[in-house]
């Protein structure tokens, strides 16, 4: 019987170090892209024309 009992431990220690595991790495990831739009709103504003067309002749 503590054969069943130790594997039921065992297992709901497994499950709770993944829950942890998922939400470290959601706030990273979440962290990771505030980041990101920050950065982007660092960036200068796009000038019409500049960059919206390839030349595919040349």
């Amino acid at each position: 019987m503590n054969d069943v009992a130790l594997a039921s431990m065992q297992i709901s220690s497994a499950r709770l170090g993944m829950q942890y595991s998922m939400s470290m790495q959601k706030m990273s990831m979440t962290d990771m892209e505030q980041q990101a739009m920050g950065e982007l709103e660092m960036l200068p504003p796009v000038t019409s024309g500049v960059g919206n067309f390839i030349d595919t002749y040349a």
